[in-house]
């Protein structure tokens, strides 16, 4: 395990008193209401009171985005040692074994769960539909309304969640910062534009808060993806590992000027061509696995293809799959390109890579647990050795689907077992040695703009020492003036978390001197034996 030290240079985003914010008491806080949020809430025993915070509307989330589907062996054919050789070869060697075998083996049972909670997958003849994607040896990908699997399965989850009367949703409420005290998660301080803050204080508290897409300027996340869990938590004081990490989708739909959406792994799966901009097909020449080979070496490929053709974009062509299939298996793909003016069944898609999938986060053991004493974590926001360097498509999903289930179940039963406490615990304040900057003149969206550039410039796809250590500096730069200033609303709060996850992704891509699943190198090619091991960011506070 190579062990770096961060500073958290602030301890909390926003200064508080106690006597002038509204205290709510509650067994367990779930921030996120992603897959891995609301499986985690289904996970918690009724007898207990439950806060499920999502900074948006519930539906909006990664996990309502995801196309491609599930992964789960039921194919004859298949078997779960399969499944966990092609997990284990896409992580290049930084799986857990462990995490990887209990994964997969309650797949199958956790998909069948979301059909008897009323999700509709698709089938064939009665059966279960399979489809395969890059990396996957067999067809185990289960899917839902064509290429619209997360939207289904997030329908019944968030229906199921409603009838629970133990829990209490609250939508559009902003997690500003964890509360601890003696070392220990003790709830969290949140805001919503009605109330304002609140103490949120909770025996336990389980982290879901999803991804950090929105760090780079190309990105399938939607706007919400602004790593607020692994900011949150590292300012708190728990461990992160492997933030190098950052998977970077193949196919997104590129049209200047329009917003990114991803075109779903299943559509190279199923046939779909990658074509440069003479209109020759070019993955035989990087992988003998042409289109289906793992997503590192497909990004990679067209972002070459691309710098030889000198061209924006490559294409993806479906043409040959027939109508028939193309608008039963991709209708929502077909209809987003649709309103660009584009008929899949005769035009090719113009596609480019795109930040889409933090394989690093928060770091969690077996059991859903972080470094940090009563905080769990579960899905995006965190480390849990299933993914390795690289996740494997479609296993995100069922990430979520397992740690939810065991988060939530192992924090209902501390939670049972700790008695009521009713009486705040002193927490400090945001006090800091410096004066607050509280003017809100600042123009956030110039700076979150320019960050997503510089990461995207420097700390993409491809990564340099030069280029790496120019992005820290820049960072550091902003985060002067940024990090002191005290916000009154989720944008401001937004920048920060994403300006310290940034420094934190940029410090573990300088540590790991070589290349290594999504993490390449152009000054270390090479995949080094000695390295096969985590990178941890372990924080540390300025003292005042």
């Amino acid at each position: 395990m190579m062990t770096l030290q961060a500073e958290a240079k602030r301890r909390y985003l926003v200064p508080f008193r106690h006597k002038r914010i509204p205290h709510q008491f509650t067994d367990i806080l779930i921030v996120g209401a992603g897959i891995a949020g609301i499986r985690a809430a289904l996970a918690i025993d009724p007898s207990l009171d439950v806060v499920l915070a999502t900074k948006d509307k519930v539906r909006e989330s990664n996990s309502t985005y995801a196309q491609g589907g599930i992964a789960g062996v039921f194919d004859p054919l298949d078997d779960f040692a399969n499944h966990a050789a092609d997990t284990i070869a896409a992580g290049k060697g930084l799986c857990h074994p462990d995490i990887v075998d209990l994964v997969v083996r309650e797949a199958p049972s956790r998909i069948l769960e979301l059909m008897q909670y009323g999700a509709n997958f698709d089938l064939t003849d009665g059966e279960i539909a399979l489809t395969q994607e890059g990396g996957h040896s067999h067809r185990r990908i289960v899917h839902a309304l064509g290429d619209a699997t997360g939207r289904e399965v997030m329908r019944a989850l968030i229906e199921r969640v409603r009838g629970r009367p133990n829990l209490q949703l609250w939508e559009q409420t902003f997690t500003i910062d964890l509360l601890t005290h003696e070392g220990e998660c003790r709830g969290a301080l949140v805001w919503n534009p009605h109330h304002g803050k609140t103490f949120v204080w909770a025996k336990q508290t389980i982290l879901c808060t999803g991804g950090a897409g929105r760090l780079y300027r190309e990105t399938t996340n939607p706007e919400i993806a602004t790593a607020d869990g692994q900011a949150m938590a590292f300012r708190a004081g728990a461990i992160v590992r492997d933030l190098e990490f950052m998977q970077f989708h193949p196919t997104v739909l590129y049209i200047a000027g329009s917003s990114r959406h991803l075109i779903s792994e299943a559509v190279r799966g199923e046939g779909g061509l990658l074509r440069d901009s003479r209109g020759e097909l070019f993955m035989a020449d990087y992988d003998p696995a042409k289109e289906l080979a793992p997503r590192d070496i497909v990004s990679r490929a067209i972002t070459s293809q691309m710098e030889k053709t000198r061209h924006h974009c490559v294409y993806l062509d479906v043409r040959h799959l027939g109508r028939d299939l193309i608008l039963e298996r991709f209708p929502h793909i077909t209809r987003v390109c649709q309103d660009f003016g584009l008929d899949v069944t005769r035009d090719l898609i113009p596609v480019r890579p795109g930040a889409h999938y933090m394989i690093g986060g928060i770091r969690v053991d077996t059991q859903a647990r972080a470094s940090l004493p009563r905080l769990w974590g579960a899905g995006e926001v965190t480390s849990s050795g299933l993914h390795g360097a690289n996740r494997l498509a479609s296993n995100s999903l069922l990430e979520g689907l397992v740690f939810g289930l065991r988060a939530g179940r192992l924090a209902s039963q501390a939670a049972s077992a700790e008695a009521d406490q009713f009486t705040p615990f002193p927490i400090e304040s945001a006090a800091t040695t410096e004066p607050a900057l509280t003017d809100e003149s600042l123009r956030i969206d110039d700076v979150a703009n320019s960050l997503s550039s510089e990461m995207w410039r420097d700390a993409g796809i491809a990564r340099h020492r030069d280029g790496l250590t120019s992005a820290l500096q820049q960072i550091e730069f902003w985060d002067r003036y940024v990090g002191p200033r005290e916000f009154t609303g989720p944008k401001g709060w937004e920048l920060q978390n994403l300006l310290l996850v940034a420094r934190l992704v940029v410090k573990s891509a300088l540590a790991r001197e070589e290349s290594r699943g999504v993490h390449y190198r152009t000054d270390f090619p090479e995949t080094r034996d000695e390295l096969a091991a985590h990178v941890e960011v372990h924080p540390t506070h300025r003292t005042e």
